[in-house]
């Protein structure tokens, strides 16, 4: 069968968009606020943006066919500086971007000569993304859609800042941030290339002393200054003679660089090669310069010049890279040569370790040189057992005895109270490039405005709202409580950009993440403000806190008393948000100061209910990038491919937080796959069905568990688990019953297959809308299937009995054939032999016991010993021990199943339904008898064999 996908998803998108059916206002009806993370216009969206976006539309439709009125709006955003840099980028006409925009994005020369614009950069992409989304099928409420610079926002914004500082939660000082050094801004992860949120690690400077110089040293580890025999210094580098703070330091340019953005006054005065500084002598700051007590710098390419100083110190007891580092050069180096005396330096007591553990490390495992990547899995083994387990020796003065883990800020001190140490700053994750395409570097802001993320009340109050809400995945709640956990002022204004200006200093922008954080209550008011009721000129502080808090009076708020009570009652009605989508990436940022923002602000009924989080896409296995060539802009992929196999191959590619593989070839697999289940339904009418037989009500009973399983999956988010579970692990059932049915000649089933094909369609619908409702149509039935409730769990359709019964006759086809198999005959005669009443007596005693926890066999013979019932087991010891195995062998709800059903005929059954079946399949008689039928045909003793839902069987 072959359909042309955009002209049906054409057609469906126009029925919605005429009909209205996404556009949403408060009801009688239960509801759900469903929200998404919304798109910043400046590229297209490709694949690995639809996940999430597609996610989002799952949940807000499989909830509105639920009964729930749900509302699913959509903004942009276009506050921050990625737009303005990009411009900046275009104007000067750079190579790279240029290229993209043509080559991959497909926009005109004569569009991208506007591009200069920042406002034509972000309205372009806006209404590109928007397409896309209508194309994708996604059930937004668009009369919600607004950008983050309207001017009705701006006021919100204003409101909610000014909210903040009043509660003290903004304030100013000195603070360090991610700093573009070319845009003069701060920059988290919106404003990088490659979304990286800048993460930035403090280090301490320690200051060893070299004539009138100062020579520091980075180091995580300060409390490792008593083991220093050495520095490393690269002989190749320039290194930078400066003055910082009136002090004479000798440092890497790159260092040199960095440090005028730490508050620090730089004077650069000369250069030294660092070939002149090797064999020089240096004094550390906790001996003082007696000769005996001063090291040597000596050469070493490995340092580099980027990292930290660019001169690095030397702890060869404890450090395996310093140990083997010592021990090369060593080689290079004449007998009598001072380098010959360097010996380690003992500082540190590990249990698992002797006096030099990097020592032993490196000679017990043979390592020859530094490039054996060895060393750094040693090197981590040993700095995570000294510093849980390790304790200060004698050789280090007042810490002596001191654990390590919690030593470092007391040196720290110790060190900075005699100037002996200094503070250094420098990006974890570097390097880390500003979409203008500058290098950023860690700056400390003076007089900057800060949100005040490291107040402990504030963070004890996020932590109870994540705690109290639904994570999804739940395994992700430790990643919130970390983020919490670390965070601190966080810088809420920048100088340039576009944006909201801060209401009270006009000279600062509002930073664009820092307006993204409650903008979910906004949705609310956009509706109100595209139709023309509201306008930023009428709206006041009065006002959102009248709507958004229930403060004041209606009446005073520069707008009609109508209008503030409809909009507060709206608010009152949709908010709390109940899920919030996102990716992975945005967990160290916007999702958790969305919770922080929100517990700051609303009263506590209005915190947010659920936030869901997923991975990313990867294309053929490989992370999406316009390096490796692999990003497909989403519209492309529509076009090429249809909406709904796009949709349906990012979702049943993997499960929540995991990446997703994106591969054309599945795209192809489910595009056949949807193909026949349309072929299917164009050929099923409504028709009555007579009475029901076995398979019917079998499959009647699994449609049932489908549907509860369905339901549950989707709850969860694990949409993976529910899409296979309807389009394929079902279809193994529909084959059985299939194969049943024309087994037995029926032509009276096509109204059974009816009614599950609608139900299965009805629960396709939130996954592939456009063609669910083509099959709707083709089925026959009324209106519209995304408008239609999600199909009913009956209680009274689940018959336990026809599924313990079809589970049989299953195992029996399936062991026959097996059997089949392995001897390689050519069936002439199948005979089956059933248990007899008294071992189904006996497995439904050891069923009970089984499900009660007791799998003791003992214990188990000793109680049907003591029942008169099943006294006679004890002849058959063997029957309880492999009947227990089989038990255990299913899985619960088998067991619960057959505990439920009870004990039935099995050799009516098999005489009924499977006489018909056999003969089909084998093209032979079959016959059956119950182990203790009289005139049994037996010839090979099989039937003493047989136990309940396992009969014996014999092919001759």
């Amino acid at each position: 069968m072959k359909i042309d996908w955009s002209e049906i998803e054409s057609k469906w998108r126009k029925k919605w968009i005429d009909g209205k059916d996404f556009e949403t206002d408060p009801s009688d009806k239960q509801k759900k606020f469903i929200t998404v993370a919304y798109p910043y216009p400046n590229s297209p969206q490709h694949i690995g943006h639809g996940r999430t976006y597609t996610l989002a539309d799952v949940h807000a439709r499989y909830y509105r066919m639920k009964g729930y009125n749900v509302l699913f709006p959509m903004g942009f955003h276009y506050t921050g500086t990625p737009i303005l840099g990009m411009a900046k980028r275009v104007e000067a006409k750079d190579a790279e971007i240029i290229d993209g925009l043509k080559n991959i994005y497909h926009v005109s020369d004569a569009d991208i000569a506007t591009f200069v614009e920042p406002i034509k950069i972000a309205d372009y992409f806006h209404q590109e993304i928007k397409t896309g989304m209508i194309e994708m099928g996604y059930s937004i409420d668009w009369r919600r859609e607004f950008t983050t610079i309207d001017p009705v926002y701006q006021k919100f914004i204003e409101w909610q800042i000014n909210t903040l500082r009043a509660k003290n939660l903004i304030i100013q000082g000195s603070h360090p941030v991610g700093w573009c050094p070319k845009d003069q801004n701060p920059v988290s992860q919106h404003d990088t290339l490659g979304d990286v949120e800048p993460d930035f690690t403090e280090y301490i400077l320690i200051k060893f002393k070299f004539g009138d110089y100062i020579i520091p040293t980075a180091t995580l580890r300060p409390e490792t200054l008593f083991g220093v025999t050495n520095l490393w210094v690269n002989p190749k580098t320039v290194y930078k003679k400066i003055t910082v703070d009136g002090q004479k330091w000798i440092v890497s340019s790159e260092c040199a660089h960095k440090l005028e953005f730490l508050d620090k006054k730089i004077e650069y005065v000369g250069e030294i090669v660092g070939s002149e500084l090797i064999g020089e002598k240096v004094y550390s700051p906790h001996t003082g310069e007696p000769v005996e007590k001063s090291i040597l710098m000596l050469p070493a390419s490995f340092v580099e010049s980027h990292t930290g100083t660019g001169i690095v110190m030397s702890v060869p007891a404890h450090a395996p890279y310093d140990y083997q580092a010592l021990a090369d050069f060593k080689k290079s180096q004449p007998p009598d040569s001072k380098v010959q005396l360097i010996t380690p330096i003992s500082i540190i007591k590990t249990p698992e370790f002797g006096e030099f553990p990097a020592v032993e490390a490196v000679e017990n495992l043979g390592i020859k040189d530094q490039n054996d990547p060895r060393l750094e899995d040693i090197t981590k083994e040993i700095y995570g057992k000294e510093f849980y387990g390790g304790v200060l020796k004698e050789n280090t003065g007042q810490f002596v005895g001191k654990k390590v883990s919690e030593i470092k800020d007391e040196i720290k001190k110790w060190l900075i109270d005699l100037k002996n140490a200094d503070i250094w700053l420098e990006l974890t994750n570097s390097p880390v490039k500003c979409r203008c395409g500058a290098e950023c570097v860690v700056k400390i802001l003076n007089n900057q405005w800060f949100l005040n993320y490291g107040d402990a009340a504030w963070k004890e109050q996020a932590s109870k709202c994540l705690h109290e809400m639904s994570i999804l995945p739940p395994e992700i709640q430790g990643e919130f409580d970390y983020v919490i956990g670390w965070l601190r002022e966080r810088a809420c204004a920048r100088q340039h950009g576009l944006g909201t200006k801060l209401p009270w200093d006009k000279d600062w922008i509002v930073e664009s993440l820092s307006d993204s954080v409650i903008y979910m209550a906004y949705y609310i008011i956009a509706k109100f403000v595209n139709a023309g009721t509201i306008t930023a000129d009428k709206l006041s502080k009065e006002f959102f806190d009248f709507v958004f808090l229930g403060k004041g009076k209606s009446d005073v708020l520069g707008v009609s008393k109508g209008i503030a009570e409809e909009i507060r009652k709206e608010f009152s009605y949709f908010y709390p948000v109940d899920s919030r989508h996102s990716g992975r990436d945005l967990v160290p940022n916007h999702l958790t100061f969305f919770v922080l923002n929100h517990v700051a602000i609303f009263p506590e009924e209005n915190w947010p209910r659920q936030i869901v989080v997923n991975g990313s896409v990867l294309m053929d296995g490989k992370k999406m990038s316009k390096s490796m060539g692999n990003i497909i802009p989403l519209r492309n992929a529509i076009r090429d491919y249809g909406a709904d196999p796009i949709r349906l191959a990012i979702i049943i590619s993997a499960e929540l937080l995991q990446d997703a593989d994106f591969n054309l070839e599945s795209v192809a697999g489910i595009k056949n796959k949807l193909l026949a289940l349309l072929d299917d339904c164009s050929q099923l009418k409504p028709e009555k069905s007579g009475k029901l037989q076995a398979e019917d009500k079998w499959i009647l009973s699994k449609l049932q568990s489908l549907i509860t399983d369905i339901a549950i999956s989707i709850e969860k988010m694990r949409l993976r688990e529910a899409l296979h579970s309807n389009l394929f692990s079902f279809e193994g059932d529909l084959q059985w019953y299939l194969k049943r049915a024309k087994a037995k000649r029926r032509a009276d089933y096509t109204g059974i297959l009816h009614e599950i094909n609608s139900k299965r369609v009805a629960m396709l619908s939130p996954f592939a809308p456009h063609i669910a409702e083509e099959m709707w149509e083709k089925l026959g039935n009324s209106g519209m299937v995304s408008q239609s409730r999600w199909p009913t769990v009956l209680a009274d359709s689940i018959d336990a009995n026809a599924i313990q019964s079809e589970e049989l006759l299953k195992g029996i086809v399936d062991d026959i054939a097996n059997i089949i198999k392995v001897t390689k005959m050519t069936p002439k005669k199948i005979t089956i032999y059933t248990a007899d009443s008294f071992k189904s007596k006996a497995y439904h005693a050891i069923l009970e016991k089984v499900m009660a926890g007791q799998t003791n066999m003992g214990a188990i013979m000793k109680d049907l010993i003591a029942n008169p019932e099943t006294s006679d087991i004890k002849k058959n010891p063997d029957f309880v021990q492999k009947a227990i195995k089989d038990i255990l062998s299913e899985p619960v709800e088998i067991r619960k199943s057959k505990l439920n059903t009870g004990e039935f005929d099995e050799k009516a059954l098999i005489a009924s339904e499977l006489i018909s079946l056999a003969k089909a399949d084998f093209g032979v008689d079959v016959h059956v008898f119950s182990e203790s039928d009289s005139g049994i045909y037996d010839p090979k003793g099989k039937a003493r064999h047989a136990r309940p839902f396992k009969p014996a069987i014999l092919i001759e």
